[in-house]
Order: structure tokens, then sequence, then C-alpha cells
């Protein structure tokens, strides 16, 4: 593989990896907060839901530091990057495992709230489980090509759908959620201002993914 250009390479890498690293310190510190605040009150499955999104993310931030470790340290000066670190491979089954895990949580939470509707649940478990699908493809492809440029060429595609599942799935949990809460207003004035703070929590989760989904996928990566 020809030299490749630093800054849209090893420079995207570090940046996205700084990048990844605020937002693990973000889980970090909701982790703490729910832990100090809520842990007592919730149920056991909760509790474990959310140990296990906790360790998961931090695993995923570690993976993605051994992937900087090895490309900007331990090949310093070589600009043949076509090999594929394996830290890089496990980040995305470590991605998709945490995604299965939220989106089952709200899966159940939307069929709580929709009062056992199949019809807005099963699409949403079916998506998931296609995502997981397409994750675990995918880290198969980057062990077994150990190139950029062989999984390209032949599993990229595989990569590429599970991220079009991904960013269909965050459309229809925003769209459900807004939709039930908005159906589950009462004329309590303090539950509707609770209510809205959810809505408005719901667009603005699966928008900001929607949309780095969506530029992620739109480029020649």
């Amino acid at each position: 593989m020809p030299a490749a250009s630093l800054p849209s390479t090893l420079g995207a890498l570090l940046i996205g990896g700084l990048s990844a690293s605020v937002l693990g310190g973000m889980v970090n510190l909701q982790s703490i907060l729910y832990y100090r605040s809520y842990y007592k009150k919730d149920r056991f499955p909760i509790k474990t839901l959310v140990a296990a999104v906790w360790l998961l993310d931090n695993l995923h931030t570690g993976l993605i530091w051994g992937a900087l470790w090895i490309m900007l340290i331990q090949q310093f000066g070589n600009r043949d990057i076509d090999p594929i670190p394996w830290c890089i491979a496990l980040t995305v089954i470590t991605t998709a495992a945490v995604t299965v895990l939220v989106h089952c949580f709200l899966a159940q939470r939307i069929f709580l709230l929709s009062k056992r509707n199949l019809f807005m649940t099963v699409p949403v478990l079916t998506l998931t489980f296609l995502r997981l699908v397409a994750a675990s493809v995918t880290t198969w492809g980057m062990f077994h090509y150990r190139s950029f440029t062989l999984f390209r060429a032949h599993a990229q595609w595989v990569f590429t759908i599970g991220l079009l599942i991904s960013t269909v799935l965050d459309i229809l949990l925003t769209g459900f959620l807004v939709y039930l809460f908005r159906t589950n207003r009462t004329e309590a004035g303090r539950l509707n201002h609770i209510l809205d703070k959810l809505i408005l929590y719901g667009v603005e989760a699966g928008s900001l993914t929607w949309c780095i989904t969506t530029f992620v996928s739109s480029g020649k990566t």
C-alpha cells in the first residue's frame, strides 16, 4: 500500500481517539453519579446493566488507547498503516455490545410504555440483532484480512450496512420514545415538565448518534 497522508489517517485517528476518551470520561462521570444517587433505589437488573455498560465502555476506551499506541508509538516512522491492529478490530464488537444492551433496555421501555405493542418493539429488537450480526462479521473480517485495503475490497459493505442499521435504529427509537412520551402526558404540570425533558433528551440522543453515524458512513474510510 502506498504511503498515506498523515493528517487524514493518523491525524484523524488521534483526534478520534481523544474525542472518544472525552466521551468515555462523560460515561464515567454519569456512572459515578448514578451509583452515588440512584444505586440503592434501582432493581438488580438495572444495576447490572449500568455496570456492564460502564465496564464495556472503559474496555472500548482502552482498546482505542491500545490502537493509538500501536500506530503512533510502536510503528513510529512507518507510513504504511495498512495492517489492521487487533485493538481496532475489537472496538467494533465492543461498541456493538454496548449498543445492544442500551437498545434492549430502550426496547423494554417502549414495550411497557406502549402497553405491550409488538409492532413497536419487534422492529427495534430485530434491528438490534442485525446490528450485532453486522458488527460480528465486521470484526471477523478485520481479523481475517488483517489489511485495510483487503477489508475495503471484500467486506466494507458489511461495515456500511451496520452503520445504516444503527442510523435507522436511532431514528426509530427517537420517534417511538417521543411519540410515547407525548401520548402519556397528563394534566399534572410537574409531570409534563419531566416528560418534556425526556422528549428533549430522546431527540438529542438520537439525533447526535444519527449525525455522527451519517458523517462516518459518508466518508471514504
